[in-house]
């Protein structure tokens, strides 16, 4: 945050988009954690955000959020608690569901492949460099990926049943695997497609996940383009923009591993990626409010952010020391000035689990109070994004 914060709302109801970043099953841990101490000092429903963009894991935890998964259940699951009176979006039992957030490592069925990932973005990036950034440029040129996104994207089909999530502006960031451009899967006049693949492809790591294919195209991470995406919002019609990103710190100590260098490295051009995408927003008249991992967080996460083992203590970690900063920055008191969300949403409720609702019908319910919103202000477009400006950039 800047040091001195920015102007009022411009309406009664803040336009608010939330940005969730890359960063692997460590990253998606720390989002997990942030979003629930946001919820709980803030008292605001992170899936209320009128646009919700997530990268990578950040794609998922976002496509959980917009599902009406609330973040202190994702919490407790992942804690290991089991909720027997509560079931899925597939009729089954919640604890019965991976608590690592689809981070479930098998071979893809359909077998080995030599070569680059893809020989067409490899060419293009070698015939000119200067078009693609350093990571689409590896990207093309690393063997297919063996591991299978179906953990995934079965995540996400026990959140939701439906063919996207019940929130009007959730996107999906990820890639063209065949022309390096950015795409935000799910933005009006992007390619239809399911959620459970468009979070898949958000996600596919090129040379770790196999890439998901939709629509006839091949799409790999979000992340090879940038690990925030922050930019994507910049003409969209907000007030305010939370952007929580795992690849990213303030904090970073001192490197003493070799792993741990490239883990800095990869640290610092993630921040000076998101300073600049920050920059375009505030010019744009857009108030950004940054989040990152600190110290603590990072000694937790390790240089490994692919490892499960240290999963739930990341997030415990992260609720540490979010809630920290909150109370002890301008951030907090700027964050509680945010329309209140549904109880439900935000905090745990009171009483057995057999009393509590569906949250699958309370995030339908919010989507219709987001709708009606939009009515009354008569400046909340449908959807966010303009359906004329294509949707790959």
């Amino acid at each position: 945050m800047p040091p001195a914060l920015p102007h009022e709302w411009s309406t009664d109801r803040p336009r608010v988009g939330l940005v969730l970043g890359a960063g692997g099953v460590l990253g998606g841990a720390w989002l997990v954690g942030a979003l629930h101490a946001i919820a709980s000092e803030s008292g605001w429903d992170p899936g209320s955000a009128d646009c919700i963009v997530g990268t990578s894991a950040g794609a998922m935890i976002g496509a959980l959020v917009a599902c009406g998964t609330p973040p202190w259940f994702m919490v407790a699951h992942s804690a290991g608690e089991d909720i027997d009176e509560l079931s899925d979006a597939r009729a089954e039992a919640a604890p019965t569901a991976d608590r690592s957030a689809g981070a479930i490592f098998r071979l893809d069925r359909s077998g080995w492949s030599l070569g680059p990932g893809s020989w067409r973005l490899a060419v293009a990036s070698l015939a000119r460099p200067y078009r693609y950034s350093p990571m689409a440029m590896i990207s093309g040129w690393l063997p297919r990926g063996l591991v299978s996104t179906e953990p995934l994207k079965d995540t996400v089909r026990r959140a939701c049943a439906d063919d996207w999530a019940p929130h009007p502006n959730y996107w999906a960031m990820a890639v063209d695997y065949g022309t390096g451009r950015r795409v935000a899967l799910g933005r009006a006049g992007s390619p239809p497609a399911q959620l459970p693949d468009a979070v898949a492809a958000s996600c596919a790591i090129p040379g770790f996940y196999r890439a998901v294919e939709i629509g006839g195209r091949t799409y790999v991470d979000g992340g090879v383009y940038s690990t925030s995406n922050l930019d994507v919002l910049r003409d969209e019609p907000l007030d305010m923009v939370l952007a929580l990103n795992p690849m990213s710190s303030l904090h970073a100590g001192s490197a003493q591993t070799v792993a741990e260098r490239v883990a800095l490295r990869m640290r610092q051009a993630a921040g000076r990626r998101l300073g600049s995408e920050a920059k375009r927003l505030r010019d744009a008249g857009i108030e950004v409010v940054l989040l990152q991992p600190m110290v603590a967080d990072l000694d937790v996460m390790g240089a490994n952010l692919m490892s499960s083992r240290r999963r739930h203590e990341v997030i415990e970690t992260a609720v540490q020391t979010v809630t920290r900063h909150l109370r002890e920055s301008p951030v907090g008191a700027r964050l509680a000035q945010l329309p209140a969300g549904d109880p439900r949403l935000v905090r745990r409720p009171a009483g057995a689990p057999s009393t509590w609702p569906d949250f699958r019908v309370v995030a339908l319910e919010r989507r219709a109070r987001l709708s009606a919103g939009e009515a009354v202000v008569g400046r909340w477009p449908a959807r966010c994004s303009d359906p004329t400006r294509a949707p790959a950039e």
